[in-house]
Order: structure tokens, then sequence, then C-alpha cells
């Protein structure tokens, strides 16, 4: 994902100030400041720390590292405490975010029709550590917490997610796949722009749903 975004942000534009590893992540609090946003796609036990040294700096943070909900009460504490900015998402995808909110309204007509059980499938490459992912995980908390999910972890797949309604007599699936870390990583550098001189803790949704409110009112004035 570091790759990918670094790719996409130079395409578009973009100045990169600096890329932490590693080998250099305690260089953070040092190098940070003076930056427009950072953006994190790292490992779930180092999320708190990150959002620290990025508060501390006064840098909006992008983060898009998974699994690290239980430290979420402390991130908030850190973001809220100390008048910072922080995006937050399971995945980064737009299309993705948009399958959410599909999956969701078919949620609501299947409530209605008896007899139809939801399930959950997703499949990443095999370095992913993460299992079930941040996104089946928000696809289950739609769907409802007793909703089971099949995680498959190999090869190098970008990543898929299947949500299917399953009855007797039939069974519909509503499927995202992703072909490259791409759409992700375009996802991470809009939220990065639209977190910029603002402040507080906000879920990708919300960069979506200010997008696509602002969407009708752009297309009003250019006619």
């Amino acid at each position: 994902m570091g790759r990918a975004l670094e790719e996409r942000a130079r395409a578009a534009g973009h100045e990169i100030g600096v890329i932490f590893t590693s080998a250099n992540v305690g260089d953070a609090a040092r190098v940070l400041p003076g930056h427009t946003v950072s953006v994190d796609f790292s490992m779930p036990g180092a999320v708190a720390a990150h959002v620290e040294a990025a508060a501390a700096a006064g840098v909006p943070l992008v983060e898009g590292t998974t699994g690290w909900q239980r430290d979420e009460a402390r991130v908030r504490q850190i973001v809220e405490g100390g008048g910072s900015a922080l995006v937050y998402g399971a995945n980064f995808s737009i299309g993705v975010n948009l399958f959410y909110r599909i999956v969701s309204r078919a949620a609501e007509l299947f409530r209605g029709a008896a007899g139809y059980d939801p399930f959950i499938e997703e499949a990443h490459h095999a370095r992913k550590r993460d299992a079930p992912s941040g996104t089946a995980l928000a696809l289950q908390a739609i769907l409802g917490a007793s909703v089971p999910i099949a995680s498959t972890r190999a090869g190098s797949i970008p990543g898929t997610h299947r949500v299917g309604f399953d009855s007797a007599a039939d069974q519909i699936l509503l499927t995202h796949t992703a072909r490259s870390r791409a759409g992700f990583a375009a996802g991470a550098l809009l939220a990065a722009r639209w977190i910029v001189g603002r402040r507080g803790m906000y879920a990708f949704a919300d960069v979506l749903d200010d997008i696509l409110a602002l969407e009708p009112e752009t297309e009003r004035k250019v006619r």
C-alpha cells in the first residue's frame, strides 16, 4: 500500500516530504512538523503511537491500518484532546464504501423477506495479518453481529468481499473485487485532501457524505 500510495501521490502532483519505514519511524516526532498531512498504512499495534506523533506535530492523519479498534478510545482521546484531525477507515476504496451502502439497502429489503440467511466471505493476499478483514467486520456491523464471516489468506489477492443472502429456493450474491491497490490509494488521497484544515475524528464515510452532498450543488452551478 505504501508504494501504491506513493505512486498515486506523485502522479497527482503531490510532493512527498518523507516516507517512514520500520528503520526510521522513530524519527517521526522530529520530522513530521511542517508537513501538510500524513497517511499511515502500517501495523495495528503501532497506530496509537503514530496518531500521537502526528497530533504532537500538528499534522492531520489519514489512518488506513486495520485491526487497531481495541485502541480506539485512546486514539480518540489523543485526537480530540489535542485538537488534531484524523480520518480512519477499514477500507479507503471508494467502490467498497459505496458497496457498504448497497449492502445496507439490501439488508433492509431482506429483513422483510422470510427464509434468507446473510453471510460474508472475504479473501486477501497471504501477507495480510488481520482476519477477518476490517472491511468484513464493517459489513458484519451493517448486517448484524451474528452473521458469519469466512476468511481466506492466499497468494496475492488484493481483496474480494462477498455478501450473500441464502434461502432454500435461491441465493443472491453481492461482490466487490479489488483489481489492484490503486483504488485504496485514490481514496486515501481523497481523504488527505479533505482533512486539511479540519479538527476532530472522522470516518471515511463522513468524507464521502460531504463530497456526495456537494455534487448536486456543483452540478447546478455548472448548468
